[in-house]
């Protein structure tokens, strides 16, 4: 890169990580773009329910910009965009198809889209709703970030006219996330927000393994369970658990629970951030299965795979230090090589500078009349 580049990023929250899983994966992404020297503008909508529960806001990896509507946002900040090397809007921004086309009016150099949730994105298309993004928009885009990988491009390439999928997988820091030498208290948690189509299978692999292991410790962090939930007496609930935690949280357990998305489960190819946070801590992984995973972690070598809470009461009664070291060892190095910050960093960046830039105004918005 001849020079650092000025990327400004339109997405959910960076703020606040409360009841999502974007504010996580913005700030690891962004140290990393950060320490490479370029700079990053992250431009968020200020809303009540991330308002009440911010745990960041004073990045020093970029500039945060609180936003309150998209009328707000050309008013003040539409000089700034069109400016800018790159602008990439990410998955679930409030009005998102509003955001997206007032965008494109500008004419920015380069513009992708970051979808953190595409299995959920492509589901929502193919059914008409149209919450963050347009199908027409689709196009619009020089590179289209994928937090999945496998058939998800092909569909985005072939069924909606992506113009560059290309994957962009979530990542860790690894100068935050790390074992903190916590004693251990629990002998399985899990770290997420409630969402029903989740709920069974903690259902399966943590609620009913506590139930005939009463004799051991298991933990639930996430806020929005419903309160009839039959909670067994040895698991924990934590409401929130900001992101600063995390790493002690990790390290106090045994095993790690991660739980798939239905959408994400029945596309593959969509690994959790949990997954790379509790690798990156030396926590041992037990996960349901998905397309892919072998990719990232290794049955058996890398993370356990549970199918049934039988999976799950056997891992808990017949592994013992020294397997639970070497699993969590083998996770360890397999983030540290590919899916570290630094390195997803560099992916990101790289991907943004092979794009040629639209450096004459007229051709852009030339450019953008045709697109429309």
């Amino acid at each position: 890169m001849s020079r650092p580049l000025d990327i400004a990023i339109l997405g959910l929250s960076l703020s606040s990580s409360w009841g999502n899983g974007h504010a996580t994966t913005f700030r690891a992404l962004l140290r990393g773009v950060h320490a490479t020297g370029h700079r990053v503008t992250f431009l968020e909508r200020d809303v009540p329910w991330y308002a009440r529960h911010r745990d960041l806001t004073e990045p020093d990896f970029c500039e945060l910009v609180l936003y309150g509507s998209v009328d707000e946002l050309l008013t003040l900040h539409a000089g700034r965009l069109a400016r800018a090397d790159a602008v990439v809007i990410g998955s679930y921004v409030p009005d998102g198809v509003e955001v997206i086309d007032a965008v494109v009016d500008l004419g920015p150099r380069r513009l992708c889209f970051y979808d953190i949730d595409t299995p959920v994105t492509l589901a929502k298309l193919g059914r008409g709703d149209e919450e963050y993004l347009a199908r027409r928009q689709v196009p619009f885009f020089d590179l289209y970030f994928s937090f999945s990988g496998g058939q998800m491009l092909d569909r985005l390439r072939g069924e909606f006219g992506a113009r560059r999928p290309m994957p962009l997988y979530c990542t860790v820091d690894l100068d935050i996330y790390r074992n903190t030498g916590a004693p251990r208290e629990w002998d399985l948690g899990y770290l997420g927000t409630f969402s029903p189509d989740r709920q069974p299978t903690l259902e399966r692999l943590l609620i009913e393994p506590a139930r005939r292991l009463p004799e051991m410790r298991f933990v639930v962090a996430g806020p929005n369970y419903p309160p009839q939930i039959d909670w067994p007496g040895n698991v924990e609930r934590i409401e929130h658990l900001p992101p600063a935690e995390h790493a002690e949280f990790y390290s106090r357990q045994r095993f790690t629970l991660n739980v798939t998305r239905a959408d994400m489960l029945a596309a593959g190819w969509s690994p959790s951030v949990r997954l790379f946070e509790a690798a990156a801590c030396g926590t041992p992984l037990i996960s349901d299965w998905w397309e892919g995973i072998d990719s990232f972690f290794p049955p058996e070598q890398a993370a356990i795979i549970a199918r049934s809470s039988d999976d799950v009461v056997a891992a808990l009664t017949s592994f013992d230090d020294r397997r639970c070291k070497a699993i969590a060892d083998n996770a360890y190095q397999r983030v540290a090589n590919a899916h570290s910050a630094a390195v997803r960093a560099g992916t990101f960046v790289e991907a943004i500078g092979s794009i040629a830039p639209k450096t004459d105004l007229a051709t852009r918005h030339s450019e953008r009349r045709l697109r429309v």
